[in-house]
This record gives structure tokens, C-alpha cells and sequence, in this order.
């Protein structure tokens, strides 16, 4: 709604050249005076009038359109739920496309939704690829997770591999409560781990009370792995002999995380990506209460704005383009009274 400003912009433009349009015109008859007395019904300030109101009454609605809000207050309140730790993929090859519109695209938009669906569990997430980092600490802030979340890429890693393992012990590290029954890390990948003994680690948080999941994206079958150049597709990519390589899931390695970590691994596909079986494994955790700042009590005040609007669009109704005969006597808007000729 905030590009309509534009717009309003543009119709200040567009009054402004057909003012000096009409005048231009206007002087092709003749001298303005003896025109004002020829025609002396004509307002030449009301036009300009009515369109600064219809123009404050645009305003107004985009504004309302907008929905502001005022009365911000910092409330720390107490939830119950889990934590939770994303560690998705960052590696070249889930830009693969054997899942659209390809596997790190399919992968965040299966987290949007998972966050969409959480109800007072605390979300953190780790990108990795050759190394792990942490992309967003656990916190309650749903909307700063989506927001972190449509920033990553695989250009977000400058070291290129799939280091899963690394991305867990980080994970693992990254829970703050000491007591880590309540704990979960969902591990994204395609699984061609190349770094670490991933194994090794899920079990060691799984000895630490936190349960391992992973959603693997991709087909076994294979798929090549494409190279983009300003945002298009120029090739595929291939090896130092000149063969194109070629990314499958790796789900026999993800099956056996999962089984280290106590967890579960669900393959995702073009018809599921696996949330419903993630949501319902999470709600199975022990649910702990924390306590949490939020931004609360905040009143929308786009019916003033609304208000305003519909005021200044009825005042423009009433005001007519041409003089009124009684307004004309009291001369209202300052205009030059007609003088015979």
C-alpha cells in the first residue's frame, strides 16, 4: 500500500500540467479579466480547491489503508512449549531442481510453514554448508525468523561442503537451558555429508536429552546441479574432466542420524515436504514454561485515517465546480468580484 504514495505523487504532476494547460487555453480567447465577466459563474479556485481535498482524502486512505499501529508496550509473559534448532542446507547442490522450484527453495518454504505452525515453542536457525553458522539465535520473534529466513542462500557460506555434524554441535551448544529434554535439532539436507561423522554428533546430543530429526530433500535417482549467472541459468555443473555432476539423497547417512539422535528422518517430495510429521514428532516433546518479552498492546488506528477520508470526500461532494450565487456574496475563497463592463 505504501507505493500508492507514489501515486499520489503523480497526480500532484498531472494537475500542476493541466493548470497550465487550461491557462495556456485559455489565453488563446482572450485577456483573463474580460473572460472572468463573460463567464462569471466559473470559479477559478474551486477546481484547485476540491482537488487538494480529494488529495488530502487519497492520503487518508492510504494511510488507514496501511493499518497504523500506536500504543506499543514491553510485556514479558510466560509460554510453555519446546525449542527448537533448524540446521538447513546451504550447499550448491540443493539447488538442484529434482524438487521445486529446487531443494533449499522447497526446504525454507517448508520452515515458513512450520513456523506458521508453532504455538509458544522458541525456533533457532543454523545455516551450513563447508561450516556451520548460526543465522538466527533461538528466540520467540516468529516474525524475525521468517524475516531471516527469506535472506538465505547459498552464497550466505563461503565454504562449500555439508558439514552436518558441525551444524549440530553448534546446534547442541546453542540451546541456553542446561536441561535439554525439551530440546530438538531438524537437520534439512540432501544429505551427501562429506565434512564430519554426523552420526558421532547426533549421538552425543541425543546423550544430552535432544532429539534429532531429518527431512531429506532430493531424489535418489540423481540430478544435476545448475549454475546461475545474474539470475539465469547457464549451465550445469561439472567436474575437472568435464563431467556433469550428478546430486542425489544420500538417505541411507540421514536414516542413520536420525537413529543416533532418537529421532525420526522423513524424505521430502514434490506432493510432501514432511511438516505434518515434524509438527506432530515436536508436539510430542516435553513441553517447558519460559518466560518472554514481547511487543503487545498495540491498537490499530486505521479508522481514524478512514474517517478523515469519507469527511473530506463528502465536503467535495457539497462543494460545486461553479460559484454559488449566496456563497458568492460573502466571498468565501477570496475571489475578485465582477465588475460590469
Amino acid at each position: 500500500m505504501i507505493y500508492l504514495f507514489v501515486t499520489a505523487l503523480l497526480l500532484v504532476v498531472l494537475f500542476w500540467l493541466f493548470i497550465r494547460w487550461k491557462k495556456k487555453a485559455l489565453a488563446r480567447f482572450g485577456k483573463m479579466e474580460i473572460i472572468n465577466q463573460l463567464f462569471p459563474e466559473v470559479s477559478q479556485t474551486r477546481p484547485t480547491l476540491k482537488f487538494w481535498i480529494r488529495w488530502v482524502a487519497f492520503i487518508s486512505l492510504i494511510i488507514g489503508l496501511c493499518g497504523p499501529l500506536i500504543g506499543s508496550k514491553l510485556e514479558e509473559v510466560k509460554r510453555k512449549g519446546s525449542d527448537i534448532i533448524i540446521c538447513l542446507d546451504v550447499s550448491n547442490s540443493m539447488l538442484a531442481e529434482d524438487l521445486m522450484p529446487n531443494r533449499l527453495e522447497r526446504a525454507k518454504q517448508a520452515i515458513s510453514r512450520l513456523v506458521d505452525k508453532l504455538e509458544g515453542d522458541r525456533i533457532g536457525v543454523i545455516v551450513f554448508a563447508g561450516d556451520a553458522y548460526t543465522q538466527l539465535p533461538i528466540t520467540t520473534d516468529y516474525a524475525a525468523a521468517k524475516l531471516f529466513l527469506s535472506q538465505i542462500n547459498t552464497d550466505i557460506v563461503p565454504k562449500q561442503g555439508t558439514a552436518i555434524g558441525a551444524a549440530i554441535d553448534l546446534a547442541s551448544t546453542s540451546f541456553t537451558d542446561t536441561i535439554k529434554k525439551n530440546s530438538a535439532i531438524v537437520i534439512i539436507t540432501d544429505g551427501e555429508n562429506h565434512e564430519d561423522d554426523a552420526i558421532d554428533a547426533a549421538k552425543t546430543a541425543s546423550e544430552q536429552g535432544i532429539k534429532v530429526f531429518t527431512i531429506g530433500m532430493g531424489s535418489e535417482q540423481g540430478t544435476p546441479i545448475p549454475v546461475y549467472s545474474n539470475g539465469a541459468k547457464v549451465g550445469y555443473r561439472q567436474d575437472r574432466s568435464g563431467q556433469t555432476i550428478m546430486t542425489k539423497l544420500n538417505s541411507v547417512m540421514l536414516e542413520d542420524i536420525a537413529e543416533a539422535g532418537k529421532g525420526k528422518f522423513i524424505h521430502a517430495t514434490n506432493s510432501d515436504d514432511g511438516l505434518s510429521i515434524v509438527l506432530k514428532e515436536l508436539s510430542a516433546l516435553d513441553k517447558k514454561e519460559f518466560k518472554a518479552k514481547m511487543y503487545t498492546s498495540f491498537e490499530n488506528q486505521f479508522q481514524f485515517f478512514l474517517a478523515i477520508a469519507l469527511l473530506l470526500f463528502i465536503i467535495d461532494f457539497i462543494i460545486g465546480e461553479n460559484k454559488s450565487k449566496v456563497v458568492a456574496r460573502w466571498n468565501l475563497f477570496g475571489e475578485n468580484k465582477n465588475q460590469d463592463v
